[in-house]
C-alpha cells in the first residue's frame, strides 16, 4: 500500500516548530509494511491544501493529514478534505457532546462559538475520539477504494490517537500484505564516505534486505530493512547482513539497538563494570557531562564534572602542573592526560575522560590549527590519548569533541570488560 503524509500548518513552513509528526508516522507506516512514497507540508491556505489532497489521492491509496483541525479560522483541514472528496461537512452530535463534557470538566467552563467547528465532520467519516483534546480525528473510506486519515497536530494528541484508534484500522487494511522489518547498526570512528566504500559491494547487489547509511555528527547509522511476511522472517532475512557488518566494522559498531544512544551505551557499560566516571572539560565547557546526564540513571555512575576553561582552573582544580602548561600548552597530549589523572584523583572515580582543544574561530596556529583536540581516557591506571583535527565551525568542533570523547571512553571500557577478571595488562 502506497501512502502519503500531508502536514498542515504555516508554522511548519516558517520553521517555527519541528515536524516530529511526520517522522513518527513514517516509522509507524514502515512497521506496518505501508510504503510512504510522498511527504508534503502545506500552509494554512484552503485552495492550496485542497489541491495537495487531490494530488495525493491520485497517486496514493492512503493519505494521512496532520494538523489544521483546531477551532480557529486558519484551521482548514476538514473543509479542504471535504472539498477534495466532494462531500459535505455535517455536525456530529457525539462529538458535540464530547466537546461540552471536555469544557465542563476543565478550568475553562465557557465554550467559545468557534469550538463548535470541531464538531463538524466529513459526511460518512468514522470519528476517532480525542482523549486529550477537543479536535476529533477522522477516517474516511472513499468511493474509489482510497483511505484518508485526519489527525490533530499536537503530538500529545496525535500519538495516543494513532496508537489506539488508527493503528487497528491500518492493521486491518494491510492484512496479508507483509511487513517491513528493520534494524540499525550504529557506528563511531568511521565517516559516512568510508562506511559507504566498505559497504559498496553489498549495496550494489542488494535486493531484500536493503542497506542505507545515515550520517550524524561523529556517527554513521546503517539501517538494514527487509520486506517479510512477519517479524520472525524479517529477523531471519536481515541476520546474514548483520553478521557481515560485524565482521567488517568490528568494534566501531557500538549497538544494534535503534533507540540506544552512545551516552546510554556508555552508562550501561559503566554499570556492568561497577565503575564510576568523571569528566574534565576545557573547550567543550560541560557538554560532555550534559550528554551523560541526559541518560536516566546516570547518577549511579557519574561522580562529577570539571569545567576548567582557564589554565589557572586546570592547575587549581585538576592539579595540572604549571610546567606542563608552559612547555606543551593547554592543548596537548600531556595536559589532557594530567587533566584526566587529576579528575580521577580528585573524585576517586574509576574512569576519567578529558577534553582540551581549540574550537575557534580564533586561537589556532600552524602547529595547532583550529579544530585540534586532545582527548584522554583513564580507566583505573590505563591511559589512552588521541589527537583529532576536526573541521567545521565552533559548534561542530565542540559537538564532534564530545562524540569522540564518549566513543573513546566506550572503547576503553569495552577493553576493560573483555580483559580476564576485568583486569588489563599494563
Amino acid at each position: 500500500m502506497i501512502a502519503e503524509l500531508i502536514s498542515v500548518g504555516t508554522e511548519l513552513l516558517l520553521g517555527n516548530i519541528v515536524n516530529t509528526n511526520a517522522r513518527y508516522l513514517s516509522e509507524q507506516c514502515a512497521g506496518l509494511g505501508i510504503h510512504v512514497y510522498y511527504e508534503v507540508t502545506v500552509g494554512d491556505n484552503e485552495e492550496r491544501l485542497t489541491q495537495v489532497i487531490r494530488t495525493a489521492l491520485e497517486r496514493s491509496r492512503l493519505v494521512i493529514l496532520t494538523g489544521g483541525l483546531g477551532p480557529t479560522e486558519d484551521d482548514l483541514t476538514r473543509e479542504a478534505a471535504a472539498g477534495a472528496l466532494g462531500l459535505r461537512l455535517v455536525e456530529d452530535p457525539h462529538t458535540k457532546e464530547r466537546i461540552e463534557a471536555y469544557f465542563r470538566n476543565s478550568i475553562h467552563k465557557t465554550i467559545s462559538p468557534n469550538n463548535w467547528r470541531q464538531a463538524q465532520i466529513i459526511e460518512g467519516a468514522e470519528v476517532l475520539d480525542n482523549e486529550n483534546g477537543t479536535a476529533p480525528g477522522l477516517f474516511v473510506h472513499t468511493r474509489d477504494g482510497k483511505h484518508m486519515v485526519l489527525l490533530p497536530g499536537p503530538p500529545n494528541e496525535l500519538i495516543p490517537m494513532f496508537e489506539t484508534k488508527v493503528l487497528p484500522i491500518l492493521s486491518r487494511l494491510r492484512d496479508g500484505m507483509g511487513t517491513l522489518y528493520s534494524c540499525m547498526a550504529k557506528i563511531c570512528g568511521i565517516g559516512e564516505s568510508m562506511a559507504e566504500t566498505m559497504l559498496k559491494d553489498l549495496i550494489d547487489s542488494q535486493t531484500n534486505p536493503t542497506i542505507a547509511t545515515y550520517a550524524k555528527a561523529g556517527e554513521v547509522d546503517i539501517r538494514i530493512t527487509a520486506f517479510a511476511e512477519n517479524e520472525e522472517e524479517g529477523i531471519r532475512l536481515t541476520a546474514p547482513v548483520v553478521n557481515e557488518l560485524k565482521k567488517r566494522f568490528g568494534d566501531h559498531i557500538y549497538t544494534f539497538k535503534e533507540k540506544e544512544t552512545l551516552e546510554a551505551h556508555v552508562v550501561g557499560l559503566l554499570k556492568e563494570l561497577g565503575f564510576t566516571v568523571t569528566a574534565a572539560e576545557s573547550c567543550t565547557g560541560g557538554l560532555l557531562c550534559g550528554r551523560l546526564v541526559n541518560v536516566p540513571g546516570a547518577s549511579a555512575v557519574l561522580k562529577s564534572g570539571f569545567v576548567t576553561y582557564a589554565d589557572e582552573a586546570k592547575e587549581a582544580l585538576l592539579g595540572v602542573r604549571h610546567e606542563t602548561l608552559a612547555k606543551y600548552g593547554a592543548v596537548s597530549r600531556q595536559t589532557a592526560e594530567e587533566m584526566a589523572a587529576g579528575a580521577a584523583a580528585a573524585t576517586g572515580a574509576d574512569a576519567a575522560v578529558s577534553v582540551t582543544g581549540i574550537a575557534g574561530p580564533d586561537g589556532g596556529t600552524k602547529e595547532k590549527p583550529v579544530g585540534t583536540v586532545y582527548i584522554a581516557c583513564r580507566v583505573k591506571e590505563t591511559v589512552r590519548t588521541e589527537r583529532f583535527l576536526f573541521k567545521g565551525n565552533r559548534e561542530k568542533i565542540r559537538e564532534l569533541s564530545v562524540q569522540n570523547a564518549l566513543n573513546l571512553l566506550r572503547l576503553c571500557l569495552s577493553e576493560r570488560k573483555k580483559a580476564p577478571q576485568g583486569g588489563i595488562s599494563e
